[in-house]
């Protein structure tokens, strides 16, 4: 059987490990499963160490590459990122603007690892040549400044400098904030119509091929119908999962991994039967005095999780039933926002924690997880801020306290609200290891 397949091109420059460049752009587009096509700027030789050398592609042979793949395939996107010098920019602008197709435009100027990807000239003929064709361009706060002039530090200053693209030509300006101070990461987008702010929690990590992961998935999300907010949101979100699940290939950076997306969809049906066999233990350990009143339930996330929809639960809920603990429907995913904001609140301050289980609060119940050796920490609910969320704020609160995520999160109520004990951990299996250790402290007394 024969696929009509969705295509994204990708003009860029090769990286030999594969961690950036047209190799990166491969992978993301195809993780979003569509088609990608190459046309390759510069061979460079560089490592997750360094630039060594670039040898960039006669602009002839850039422009017979561009030719040979727009008079077979139809594109329903493109993305450039390097490219290197003005020649180069010249061939690759006098082509895209006679395409009817939505254009990203990632201003590659220097690799991750140190060393500069562009020549003198580059910015000029960007600015001139390449933006009015663009839907949208994606630059970090130091492609920003080289571009504009404009140091950015903030919202205003961003957009000054995306109000300065803008009157280039470009229908539309990411300002990626991942190299801003703050606890988050934090893009701006700005469009002719208006603006949005795009926020992901930020890993202190420093990560090879994150713009190209980027900018290469908002064009294979452009090229599937997304609309422009959209489908920067929805970038911003695999990228997240490509930082988080970052591999370490080689002796310097690791490399962002876009195929991360694809592993976590495939290891979803996994999860759901570790939340099932996790349910065994969860009937036999919660008793009355571990079960709270409004029910329990476990949540479980895949790697990168940003939204609810990325959290497993229990249907339903662990209810009582009579004096003993029942699930009342199998493990799914985005059928528990509650438990699902604890999970988040905490795999956003540590990665590997992507398991929560809510118990009963009582004073033994506390001094049991103390006496069984676990890292306790708690929040007030009377110090939440009007309009936050309970969980997220609480739990992020009670982390950023008390250092780092501890194994358990605890808080004595409020007005309307009861109060809880979370458990948290890597897995079900490592949750279901600590309430155990924290019945077998309950029976010794």
């Amino acid at each position: 059987m024969l696929f009509d397949m969705t295509t994204v091109l990708t003009v860029a420059g090769s990286d030999p490990v594969a961690g950036a460049g047209v190799q990166a752009d491969l992978k993301a587009i195809e993780a979003m499963g569509l088609h990608a096509c190459t046309v390759i700027t510069c061979v460079t030789a560089q490592n997750t160490v360094g630039v060594q050398s670039i040898f960039p592609v006669p602009p002839e042979e850039v422009e017979h590459q561009l030719d040979s793949v727009l008079a077979d395939v139809d594109i329903s996107a493109v993305k450039t990122g390097m490219l290197y010098d003005a020649d180069i920019v010249g061939v690759v602008s006098d082509r895209l603007r006679r395409l009817k197709a939505p254009i990203v435009v990632d201003p590659v100027m220097r690799a991750t690892a140190g060393g500069p990807l562009s020549s003198e000239g580059l910015i000029e003929k960007l600015r001139k040549n390449l933006l009015p064709s663009a839907t949208i361009v994606t630059p970090n706060v130091h492609e920003a400044k080289a571009l504009t002039g404009v140091e950015v530090g903030g919202i205003k200053n961003a957009k000054r400098a995306a109000d300065s693209l803008i009157r280039d030509g470009a229908k539309a300006v990411l300002i990626k904030g991942g190299h801003m101070k703050g606890k988050d990461s934090i893009d701006h987008l700005f469009h002719q119509g208006g603006s949005a702010t795009i926020v992901s929690p930020r890993v202190n990590a420093e990560v090879h091929g994150t713009g190209c992961v980027l900018s290469a998935v908002i064009a294979a999300n452009l090229a599937a119908g997304a609309d422009l907010e959209n489908a920067v949101r929805k970038a911003k979100a695999v990228t997240y999962g490509a930082i988080v699940a970052r591999e370490h290939i080689g002796r310097g950076f690791a490399c962002a991994n876009p195929m991360s997306t694809l592993r976590a969809d495939a290891s979803k049906a996994d999860m759901l039967e570790e939340l099932d066999e996790a349910a065994a233990d969860l009937r036999l350990l919660l008793d009355a005095r571990l079960l709270p009143e409004v029910g329990s339930n476990m949540g479980y996330a895949v790697v990168g999780a940003l939204t609810p929809d990325d959290v497993a639960a229990f249907e339903g809920r662990i209810i009582r039933v009579g004096d003993r603990a029942e699930t009342t429907g199998c493990g799914r995913f985005g059928v528990s926002k509650h438990v699902a904001r604890i999970v988040l609140a905490a795999s956003a301050k540590d990665s590997s924690v992507r398991c929560a289980l809510n118990i009963k609060y009582s004073s033994d119940n506390v001094k049991a997880c103390r006496d069984s050796g676990l890292n306790v920490a708690s929040f007030d609910r009377s110090r939440e801020p009007k309009g936050a969320s309970s969980m997220t704020w609480g739990v992020t609160d009670a982390i950023e306290r008390h250092g780092n995520v501890p194994d358990v999160i605890f808080d004595r109520g409020g007005v309307g609200k009861e109060p809880m004990i979370r458990l948290l951990g890597d897995t079900p299996s490592d949750v279901i290891g600590k309430l155990r250790r924290i019945s077998v402290e309950l029976d010794r007394r």
